[in-house]
């Protein structure tokens, strides 16, 4: 009798244990609560008017999540590259988007491939070595996807 009171004893704190560690496993903590939301774009067209859609979007986005809450990059390829040239028509725009937090990203492969140096971009952009690539791996890594 007394083992049996003991077996019971102890199966009932390992359900109830069980059952706490599935509650809190299943309720979001704070950690949970201050995990960064992460975006990425993609402008491959050189229109003003997408790269100001896009640019419109990752301006509500920070405003929506909140600037120190949320990841925002810009991967640019192909003929969009011409927007981040010194002299482009969308040059303050961009500047204003590094200055609100945005990372901004040339496609290295394009460049090459335009004979563009760094020389002739926009100041405070950054580079990486193919723009797809990029997007796959920002994919991969649980980013949002977005083309404007």
């Amino acid at each position: 009798r007394h083992m049996q009171r003991r077996l019971a004893l102890t199966l009932g704190a390992a359900i109830l244990t069980g059952a706490l560690g599935a509650c809190s496993a299943m309720a979001p903590g704070p950690t949970a609560q201050s995990e960064m939301k992460k975006v990425v774009f993609q402008v491959s067209e050189a229109d003003p008017k997408n790269w100001n859609l896009a640019l419109n979007n990752l301006r509500n986005v920070q405003q929506a999540i909140g600037k120190d809450k949320v990841l925002t990059e810009l991967v640019v390829y192909g003929p969009g590259i011409a927007m981040l040239k010194a002299e482009s028509k969308v040059e303050p725009r961009v500047t204003q988007a590094l200055t609100d937090g945005v990372r901004v990203v040339a496609c290295e492969n394009t460049m090459h491939a335009q004979k563009l140096t760094k020389a002739d971009m926009i100041p405070g952009i950054g580079y990486v070595p193919g723009g797809v690539v990029e997007l796959m791996e920002r994919q991969r890594e649980g980013w949002a996807y977005i083309r404007p």
